[in-house]
């Protein structure tokens, strides 16, 4: 815990006070590795509820509240990202460090850098971790443990800001791996932003099956219910990645119909060798993971 306790953010603002924002706060307070933590958003009950659960230390809906803070941390949608970081340049601190989650980088650093003066240095990031659960009351200090966060620096990242916020994603309990934006993209779009799009759709398909009068939705078990559990992700939040990750998700989709397309086909022809064969190259690349 000594070593641990070295590390220490005087104030840090989350702008964003949801799960990943959230969580982060938790985390770092548990160990006692933040002093002050600012919470900025749009929504007001989010805020205040983020407030009474001990996330945040005060609660602000304006950007100009984190003109104090050493870091802040960027948790809003993606195409959002923008937006907010152009709206922060102007009240942020000589030296201050802005980072964020976003699971989409390439898009992330084109829309953020632009607006930021040379005194303040971004550390771009995505912590790989998360639920389907979204707000303020779906945060926890432990979301972090023993997962894995991707710091992306480019050619004007600072590089004792990098390591200020590796240090603080160690802190917070995740194993820290530098990347290159592209190999991001496209590895997040196979391992993560195409399993999204293809729950989503399984539902909707399921769901829109007419050949009975009830909503057949109605009688999924343990394995449906598993699978799809990431289809109750925050629309908004998905609706971004996607067309922030397009290219790369896009192929990744593209291979994707390929290989079902395979699978289809070894149904249609009722060949049990080739299917077994499919099933047993996935169920081996699937138990490899574990």
């Amino acid at each position: 815990m000594a070593a641990v306790n070295k590390f220490y953010i005087p104030e840090l603002a989350v702008v964003g006070v949801g799960l990943i924002g959230g969580s982060l706060a938790l985390a770092l307070k548990a160990v006692g590795a933040v002093g002050r933590v600012v919470g900025i958003g749009r929504g007001r009950a989010n805020l205040e509820t983020a407030l009474e659960l001990g996330i945040v230390d005060t609660i602000s809906t304006e950007l100009g509240a984190a003109s104090n803070s050493d870091v802040v941390f960027l948790a809003t949608p993606v195409l959002s990202l923008g937006e907010v970081a152009a709206g922060l340049a102007p009240h942020l601190k000589s030296g201050a460090i802005l980072t964020d989650g976003g699971s989409v980088k390439a898009e992330v650093v084109h829309a953020v850098e632009p607006h930021l003066p040379a005194h303040v240095h971004f550390v771009p990031g995505h912590p790989i971790a998360g639920t389907e659960k979204s707000g303020a009351e779906a945060a926890f200090a432990s979301l972090y443990q023993g997962r894995r966060c991707i710091l992306t620096p480019t050619d004007e990242t600072d590089p004792a800001a990098l390591e200020l916020v590796r240090r603080m994603w160690q802190v917070a309990g995740s194993e820290v791996v530098l990347m290159d934006i592209e190999k991001h993209d496209r590895i997040l779009a196979a391992i993560s932003h195409l399993p999204h799009m293809v729950a989503y759709s399984l539902v909707n398909a399921v769901g829109s099956y007419d050949r009975y009068e009830e909503n057949i939705l109605d009688y999924s078990a343990g394995g449906f219910r598993d699978f799809t559990r990431i289809a109750s992700s925050d629309p908004s939040m998905w609706r971004d990645i996607a067309l922030g990750n397009r290219e790369a998700l896009l192929e990744m989709m593209e291979l994707f119909e390929k290989f079902f397309a395979e699978l289809k086909e070894d149904v249609r022809s009722g060949d049990g060798r080739k299917l077994h064969d499919f099933f047993l190259c996935s169920k081996k690349s699937r138990d490899a993971i574990l």
